[in-house]
Order: C-alpha cells, then sequence, then structure tokens
C-alpha cells in the first residue's frame, strides 16, 4: 500500500520563499507571486511603508 504523499508534488512553505528587509520598518518580507517579475526593484513590503519613507526623505508627492 502507498504512503498517502507519495507521488505528490512537495508542498511549497513560506520559509522557503526568499526574504527582504523593509527599508521603512526594518521587517522582514517574503516573496509574493504578485512581485514575481520585479522582485530585484522591491524594497518596500506595503504601499503604506513606500509612502511613508518617501515622505520622511522629503520627496516629491
Amino acid at each position: 500500500m502507498m504512503q498517502p504523499s507519495a507521488g505528490k508534488a512537495s508542498r511549497l512553505r513560506k520559509a522557503d520563499f526568499p526574504q527582504k528587509t523593509c527599508l521603512a520598518c526594518d521587517r522582514p518580507f517574503t516573496w509574493r507571486k504578485k512581485w514575481a517579475r520585479d522582485w530585484p526593484l522591491v524594497r518596500y513590503c506595503s504601499e503604506r511603508c513606500r509612502r511613508s519613507r518617501r515622505d520622511r526623505t522629503g520627496g516629491q508627492r
């Protein structure tokens, strides 16, 4: 008799995805599918952090 997990593809765990540290809040965040194309350019964990960083540095709105 076969084991239930035999023959099935192994599941991906969140721990298996690459991580970066947010430049605004210094928290780690993991890769998301919507960032797949732009992952090398992603620097912030959220839109809120991206906006707050720009406001603090005196960037344009």
